[in-house]
């Protein structure tokens, strides 16, 4: 049995209980909940003999709870491209997914072990470059990359990490092992929704929640808060601020959670200013000195007078105001360039260049349309692959072979053609299922996991994570954007 893969004779004899089970099918290759053989997995043993319990007027009673909560926080998303209704409350469901102790020790020594090889990359990349003179990584892939920033050359980062907030996307293979499908190492988002899971979930099933020793994670905003902190030890207090796009971003919610959560400054760009390579946010006492930029908006938008210059939402002169050093920025500016996901197939060969390790999380299977070899195959395969553009993120810029008409593989490949270094390939993973409520009953959905790490002084993961959950039966798409929902989850003590 590969490590970290749940074996069949783990699970306990308990037969599959009637009443809202009863439709459950075991369609994909593993389900979080059930065995194979329809006996539940001993961690989720004691949610299972609760559920059993309960009728699924009950269920839908503290479903409705949970949505009711999110309605009143006004926590939401927003979907550009639904011309009825763009503002919506995440759908959230009432069932945790459960992570064992030994499965999330692997997952928080894979997750440092990646992003500490990543950062070093980045400081490599816009330093001496050693990786491109070596061959590991193709000058190419990097020059030519979008999101490669010449103004960070040299630039140097709080102790060497550019990538201070990641969110990498987890999902389950065939075995059962946890595998990583990419990282999101610019804005990542989620953590908020993680957080919100947790409360209405914990009170759903409070005695449940006790008995199973659930770690906590309500302390992630705190973590968060001493991770800015210590990107700038020139002063004893620090003045943070989060910086976002504003009331129309789709993430809005979570940029005022956080700021209020840690106490700091929620900003846009329109409310700073620099003065002498120095930043100022307004408030009604004057003027106040900014330390550090929780920056929750893209690196083209930062800086008018150095990126995109009919950008609205930065702030004219802070990137000299950071190349002087005066304020630290986090995400680093230029880190897109590790996000990318052509760089993605590469990750497992910059543990082992920088780290001398092998990887203790692997990768998805994936193919470089860059490559003559595989884009014969991938154009010749599109009806069972998924092909994304490396800088989409969102569910966007994607394309589901096994889900799509014929008409939308043939339209597909002529953009693959017409752009190979823009796309990737990868075999469709069936992900694994989770149980869920939708429509009075309990039925498998497909499931991800976004576990959050944080670097800076320290590198610090809570023990916990955004579940995304694809609503609709028998999609692989998790994206709220795409129709997605969220999980509380839960990760066992022991």
């Amino acid at each position: 049995m590969q490590q970290g893969a749940l074996a069949d004779d783990q699970a306990t004899p308990m037969p599959r209980p009637d009443g809202a089970y009863a439709n459950y099918a075991l369609g994909a290759p593993y389900d979080e909940m059930f065995a194979r053989d329809g006996t539940v997995r001993e961690h989720y043993a004691a949610l299972a003999e609760r559920l059993a319990t309960l009728p699924p007027e009950e269920l839908y009673r503290r479903q409705q709870a949970c949505e009711l909560s999110f309605l009143h926080q006004g926590i939401t998303f927003t979907v550009y491209s639904d011309a009825q209704a763009t503002e919506r409350i995440i759908p959230t469901d009432l069932l945790p997914r459960i992570v064992t102790a030994a499965e999330w020790a692997r997952i928080e020594r894979g997750l440092k072990q990646r992003i500490g090889a990543l950062n070093l990359f980045l400081r490599d990349v816009y330093g001496d470059a050693r990786v491109l003179r070596d061959g590991i990584v193709p000058r190419s892939m990097i020059y030519g990359s979008r999101h490669y920033r010449r103004e960070m050359r040299e630039l140097s980062v709080p102790h060497g990490a550019y990538v201070n907030v990641c969110g990498s996307d987890l999902v389950r293979n065939e075995a059962g092992d946890f595998v990583v499908l990419e990282d999101n190492l610019r804005v990542p988002s989620g953590v908020s929704y993680m957080l919100a899971n947790r409360d209405v979930v914990r009170r759903a099933f409070p005695a449940v929640f006790r008995r199973m020793g659930v770690r906590a994670i309500e302390h992630y905003p705190r973590e968060l808060l001493t991770t800015l902190r210590s990107l700038a030890p020139f002063h004893e207090d620090v003045s943070i601020a989060v910086l976002t796009p504003g009331v129309f971003n789709s993430a809005y919610f979570e940029h005022a959670f956080l700021a209020r959560q840690m106490g700091v400054e929620l900003v846009e760009g329109r409310d700073l200013l620099v003065n002498d390579n120095v930043v100022y946010t307004r408030t009604t006492s004057g003027l106040k000195r900014i330390d550090v930029i929780y920056r929750r908006i893209d690196d083209d938008f930062i800086d008018p007078l150095i990126f995109r210059e009919d950008s609205s939402l930065g702030v004219p002169g802070l990137f000299n105001a950071y190349r002087a050093g005066n304020v630290m920025i986090a995400n680093a500016l230029g880190t897109g360039i590790a996000d990318d996901k052509a760089l993605y197939a590469y990750v497992p060969r910059l543990i082992r260049y920088y780290l001398a390790e092998e990887p203790v999380l692997n990768n998805v299977e994936t193919f470089l349309c860059r490559e003559e070899k595989s884009l014969s195959h991938v154009l010749a395969n599109l009806d069972t692959l998924v092909v994304k553009a490396v800088g989409e993120s969102g569910g966007y810029g994607m394309l589901v072979g096994p889900h799509a008409s014929r008409a939308e593989r043939d339209e597909f490949a002529q953009k693959i053609r017409a752009d190979p270094e823009n796309y990737i390939a990868q075999p469709t993973i069936q992900l694994s299922t989770a149980p869920t409520f939708v429509d009075g009953v309990v039925e498998p959905r497909h499931v991800d996991l976004r576990p959050f790490i944080l670097q800076g002084e320290e590198t610090v993961i809570v023990p916990g994570a955004l579940t995304r959950v694809a609503l609709k039966r028998g999609s692989l798409v998790v994206n709220s954007s795409q129709g997605g929902g969220s999980k509380d989850t839960w990760v066992l003590a022991g």
